[in-house]
């Protein structure tokens, strides 16, 4: 089974500069985070665009929404930024026949304890064993997009 990671940045591809939080959207880390971890598995690795998830618009997601749905991969990993992840899981509702799993991360992947690499490993088993859908995996869950939410203050999402 081949699993193709599409990119859209969010805090998972950040990269800071200063001390007063500067930062830009840079590469994807999701190939990195796999290659490092020595991973049996095909995958391929996408850049959609790099932005913050708070910047994303409906046009934005309307390009998520055509390029997964035109892609012949039904095993779809999405890294996302967390803000906004709920509206784009909802945008991609529908697709079907299709696996589509989004995650993301509350700090960026390069930091020594960054969630990334556990987000993106529990989307990896979730995208391999779950029906057709579309989910968020993140903070060791899986998600339905319907009733979830980031809780800003706890630093994770919850069931609403």
């Amino acid at each position: 089974m081949q699993i193709k990671i599409f990119t859209t940045g969010g805090t998972i591809d950040k990269t800071y500069f200063d001390k007063n939080s500067d930062y830009h959207v840079g590469e994807p880390q999701a190939g990195g985070i796999l290659d490092k971890s020595n991973v049996v598995f095909d995958y391929t690795v996408h850049s959609i665009f790099k932005k913050d998830s708070l910047d994303i618009d409906d046009e934005d997601r309307q390009l998520i929404r055509e390029t997964i749905a035109s892609d012949s991969a039904t095993h779809i990993i999405i890294t996302h930024g967390t803000d906004s992840m709920v509206k784009t899981a909802e945008a991609l509702e529908g697709i079907a026949d299709k696996t589509i799993v989004l995650t993301g991360s509350m700090s960026p992947a390069p930091f020594r304890d960054s969630d990334a690499v556990f987000n993106v490993g529990g989307s990896v088993i979730a995208v391999q064993l779950l029906p057709a859908g579309v989910y968020i995996v993140i903070n060791g869950k899986v998600f339905d997009p319907k009733h979830a939410k980031k809780n800003v203050a706890m630093k994770r999402y919850e069931v609403i």
